[in-house]
Formats: C-alpha cells, sequence, structure tokens
C-alpha cells in the first residue's frame, strides 16, 4: 500500500506525477491559500505533507498522528515549530541551494535599481517629463568600484560577492557569525565585526536567515552607523529588520535608499509607510521567482517528501531536527 501524502499547493504536472509514482495523494490546486481548517482536516491520515508557508505547530502535529514528514518548498522554515516537530519525531525538511544564483541575481537588481533610481526616474518619464542638461535632481549613485557590505555569507551571500567582485570591481566586505576563511581566500573578501560594516559600506546586503539572535538585528543603532550616502537592501527576512526605524532613516536622510524584497508582515500594508517613499524600492518577495528556480525547488521537495515516506533518509532535513 502506498503512503499518502497531502499537497497543499499546486504544482507543475511533472512534480505531480513524481509524487503519484510513489504516494497516494490529495491536493489543494487552487492559487488561494489553503484554508487552516480545510489544511488540518487534510494531514488527518497523512504520512505526509508538501507545503511552502503553512504553519506546522503542536495543533497541526496533533491532528495529524500518522505524519512522518513536512517538506517545505522553500530555504527558510520559520514556518516549523521545531521543539513541536522534534517531540514528535516528524522530519522536516527544505530547499535549499538550488535558489541561489536566482535569489543573487535579485538582489544585485536591488542594489542597481535603487542606487540608478530606476523605478522612480521610469514614472517621472511617464509622468511625461524629462531631464535638462546637468540636471543634478536625477542623479544616481555609482555601483562599480563601491563597497559592498554583506550581512550573513552563507551560499547566497557568496553568489553576491561573486557578482559585486568579479562583475563590478567592488570591494565585498562581510560579517557573519562565524569567520569563513576559505571565502576570504578564494573571493577576496574581507571580514568585518558587524559595527565597521556598517559604517563603512556603500550598499549594505542583509542576507542572514531568521533566528532569536538575527530578530530585530538592525535597528536605530544600526542606521546611525551607516553613511548617509548608504543603500540598504534586504532580501532575507523582514522580521531581521526594525522597520519604522528604517522609515525614520530614510525620512530623516540618515541613508539615501532602500531595497526590499521582504517585510515584517506579509504582504505588506497598503498604508505601510514604506510605500510612499520615493527612495525605496520594493518588490513582492519574489527572490526565487523564476519558473526554472521554482520548477526545481518543487522537484527537490518531492524528493525529500517520498524519501521520508518511504523509508529512506530525505536529502534536505533541517539541521535541527537531524
Amino acid at each position: 500500500m502506498k503512503p499518502k501524502v497531502f499537497i497543499d499547493r499546486p504544482l507543475p504536472a511533472e512534480v505531480v506525477a513524481y509524487i503519484a509514482g510513489h504516494c497516494e495523494y490529495e491536493q489543494w490546486d487552487s492559487a488561494r491559500p489553503i484554508p487552516r481548517e480545510t489544511l488540518l482536516e487534510k494531514v488527518a491520515d497523512a504520512d505526509g505533507l508538501f507545503t511552502s508557508s503553512s504553519a506546522i505547530d503542536a495543533e497541526l502535529l496533533s491532528r495529524a498522528k500518522r505524519l512522518k514528514i513536512v517538506s517545505s518548498m522553500s530555504v527558510g522554515y520559520n514556518h516549523f515549530d521545531l521543539s513541536a516537530m522534534k517531540a514528535r519525531g516528524v522530519l522536516g525538511t527544505n530547499t535549499p541551494h538550488v535558489l541561489d544564483e536566482t535569489v543573487a541575481d535579485l538582489a544585485f537588481a536591488l542594489i542597481l535599481g535603487t542606487a540608478r533610481r530606476v523605478a522612480e526616474l521610469d514614472r517621472y518619464v511617464k509622468q511625461g517629463k524629462w531631464r535638462k542638461e546637468d540636471n543634478e535632481v536625477l542623479f544616481g549613485t555609482d555601483v562599480h568600484h563601491a563597497t559592498l557590505g554583506i550581512i550573513g555569507m552563507g551560499r547566497i551571500g557568496e553568489a553576491i560577492a561573486r557578482r559585486g567582485k568579479l562583475g563590478f570591481g567592488m570591494e565585498v566586505v562581510y560579517y557573519n557569525r562565524n569567520r569563513k576563511p576559505d571565502t576570504e581566500k578564494e573571493l577576496g573578501v574581507q571580514y568585518l565585526p558587524l559595527e565597521q560594516l556598517l559604517g563603512t559600506a556603500d550598499f549594505i546586503v542583509m542576507m542572514t536567515p531568521l533566528t532569536r539572535e538575527t530578530a530585530g538585528m538592525i535597528g536605530r543603532a544600526q542606521f546611525a552607523l551607516m553613511k548617509p550616502s548608504a543603500i540598504f537592501i534586504n532580501v532575507s527576512r523582514g522580521q531581521t529588520v526594525d522597520e519604522t526605524a528604517l522609515v525614520d532613516a530614510l525620512r530623516e536622510g540618515r541613508i539615501r535608499a532602500a531595497g526590499l524584497d521582504v517585510y515584517a508582515l506579509e504582504p505588506i500594508p497598503k498604508d505601510h509607510p514604506l510605500l510612499s517613499l520615493p527612495n525605496v524600492l520594493t518588490l513582492p518577495h519574489i527572490g526565487s521567482a523564476t519558473a526554472k528556480t521554482r520548477f526545481d525547488m518543487a522537484m527537490l521537495a518531492a524528493r525529500n517528501l517520498v524519501a521520508g515516506v518511504t523509508g529512506q533518509t530525505p536529502p534536505n532535513i533541517v539541521a535541527e531536527l537531524k
């Protein structure tokens, strides 16, 4: 008898076919997020759950008596209640590495977009305006040969550093919980304490995972250390930044601009002050959003799921649940 799994989101046909070859499955096939009560009903007799963001907590685990594995189609797994999962012996997996280069591309899109004011000046032209010769009001900031500071030097951070160093001739500095001598040697990047990085970098890219230590990591004190010409980029998790402090820093000219793909609350409220500031570039959490990368993430999550319900060891168990 095949194990039973529940898929809480639409997936490419090839991915569903792979799961169907090994499992009996049910699927939520609507673009609308699955209602919580429906999810709780569907996992009641499931051996595995395929998700991307559903909260895996004590309530869900108490209803899912047969559950062996939750396979998340994401790198982050802050929607996992790790203590509850560990207590129940439920495995949790994610999809690291397949999206590294894609997210690094987006980080650089935000760097370039904020530095050269791409969205702002696109609106300017569409409003029927045009520049006058040497109109400094429209000037941007050079990216080439500037100093790039990366907070969190994981694989995505390394991919961003490589683009900055090799593509734009940037000086790259980084802060990480642990120094990475091999990365320093390979890429020619320099480790700096956080406070020194904040005061040195022209572009500061936030690339840390969300943990107890990184929640609210960048706040008033940290923005005060940045240069008035600094541009702040966040493609990690919104909760790593005090958004009120960020708004104040932007309004008061303590930093030049910000490029954001993530927010403390998602979707960001329509009346959030970040959305009214002309020097903020805002994207709807699309770091991995290309067709190829999302397919690769879905297939990796499917392989994790199938391994977990068929008695094999999934390749991407999150570290806390190994």
